[in-house]
């Protein structure tokens, strides 16, 4: 397929007010250039989705239902051209690629199922004077933003319930990684999404368009996922006109390993919650909290794990371990290694820039005291950071010692004692022996500074929802 580089709005692909370049993070080169938006285009992509919005929300839910299908099709049948994209614009390697398209396009299919399945509620008032009529309407235009570390997944995990619900859209992607949104968008409208219900912009000046966007009382909802501190500043945005926020924000993961746990199967664990798209991920492993009994054990095959990676370009033969999206970012993972370092951390592998060219950072394990400071930042790249513990509640105190709240993993041979952990710690999440849990069919979201609202599982649809209750006269 032609690789599209336009906005969209108002079913057209249509030019904007300049370009902007799109680099491969694993060599620095330019791959495309994309149309920016000026106020024009975003003032007109708002009027589209206002436009629609009342057909599309009148639309039967199967109709609805038949076009995600068809987009999961679509999605499903491109999902190598589409992995290969994801790969040059995000540097994470093509296994890591392939495994998010397959994850992105089950959003279709998921809420092409929920889509038909929004239950109300009819019952008699206790009193008996009347009936409790309680249905659900979409919500109307939302504003979806989302963020460049899986720019597959994050877009058809906000896409696939906002159109299953009956709301339109308007869609701003990551600049780092626009490609892969707007084929996505391309497939919706080949899987025959009516004009103005789906519309992509990628404005010129961000903030300042995003908030004209936000004050416009066209516009009803935002769903975002990016950091907490962006996400603070568009909830204060947001509260002007009283928007519907959905925000999936930062997230500090302990990993806890009691001394009872498989260690093999605790490692085996730990590559996956960690590395997993070489680590930038919300739900990354980001601090690993080891029985003192057994962290020797661990950090030793931790280390003999993550130093047999081979880094390269994600679509090399073999990659093991990718780019960072971008130098900057990076370079944000090496200061912070050398802020621990520096603090007195001991390095068993890795910590060192490599020379030459491209956005990499290798595969780090780090052992660090519990007031070393990267155990409070979220490193999003691919470095461990082990600190011991002697007791139960002593573990659970240091998982605990964050703003964070999106996901936590424990290992544990005693399931009593892994449930017992996972009801103590405070996060939306929880992974008991195992490295990865996220499933469209399952709500994802966290609690304290890590977010509002859940994405995918019954409740992801709800997030595009208003409750109704009607009372009945009898």
């Amino acid at each position: 397929m032609e690789l599209k580089t336009d906005l969209f709005i108002n079913g057209a692909w249509v030019k904007g007010d300049g370009l902007l370049p799109v680099y491969n993070p694993s060599t620095g080169e330019v791959i495309a250039q994309i149309s920016t938006a000026g106020d024009a285009e975003c003032a007109a992509a708002v009027t589209a989705a206002h436009n629609a919005q009342a057909s599309w929300a009148k639309t039967a839910p199967r109709v609805r239902s038949e076009i995600l299908r068809k987009a999961f099709e679509l999605m499903t049948a491109e999902a190598d051209q589409i992995a290969r994209l994801v790969s040059m614009e995000n540097g994470k390697v093509l296994a890591d690629a392939k495994a998010e398209v397959t994850y992105a396009a089950e959003f279709f299919r998921w809420f092409a199922e929920e889509a038909v399945r929004t239950p109300g509620d009819f019952r008699h008032a206790p009193n008996g004077d009347k009936r409790i009529l309680v249905t659900h309407q979409p919500i109307g235009v939302s504003l979806l933003i989302t963020p460049w570390n899986f720019p597959a997944a994050m877009a058809t995990r906000k896409l696939g319930p906002a159109l299953a619900a009956g709301c339109t859209v308007i869609m701003k992607a990551a600049s780092e990684t626009p490609l892969t949104a707007i084929w996505i968008v391309d497939i919706l409208q080949r899987a025959g999404v009516p004009a103005g219900v789906v519309n992509f912009i990628m404005p010129s000046k961000t903030g300042a368009m995003i908030s004209k966007i936000l004050h416009d009382d066209r516009v009803r909802n935002i769903s975002f996922t990016g950091s907490t501190e962006v996400g603070r500043g568009l909830i204060r945005e947001s509260a002007d006109l009283v928007l519907r926020t959905s925000m999936e924000l930062g997230g500090n993961a302990p990993f806890v390993v009691f001394d009872d746990a498989d260690i093999d199967e605790a490692v085996k664990g730990a590559m996956i919650a960690k590395m997993r798209n070489g680590g930038a991920a919300c739900t990354a492993a980001n601090r690993f909290i080891v029985a003192a009994f057994v962290a020797d054990e661990f950090t030793t095959k931790l280390s003999a794990a993550m130093s047999a990676l081979k880094m390269a370009d994600g679509l090399a033969d073999g990659a093991q371990l990718g780019a960072s999206v971008s130098v900057k970012e990076r370079n944000k993972i090496a200061e912070l290694v050398d802020a621990s370092v520096a603090a007195g951390a001991k390095v068993h592998v890795g910590g060192v820039l490599p020379e030459g060219a491209g956005a990499f950072y290798p595969a780090t394990v780090i052992s660090v005291k519990k007031d070393n400071p990267i155990l409070s930042q979220e490193v999003f790249g691919p470095v461990a950071p082990v600190v011991t513990f002697t007791t139960d509640d002593e573990a659970i105190a240091l998982a605990n010692d964050t703003e964070y709240g999106l996901i936590s993993y424990v290992y544990s041979g005693d399931l009593k004692r892994a449930i017992r952990a996972a009801e103590a710690l405070e996060a939306g999440m929880v992974a008991i022996n195992r490295g990865v849990i996220s499933d469209p069919a399952a709500p994802f979201g966290g609690v304290k500074q890590s977010g509002l609202g859940r994405e995918g599982g019954f409740a992801g649809i709800h997030e595009f929802l208003e409750t109704k209750y009607i009372g009945v006269e009898i």
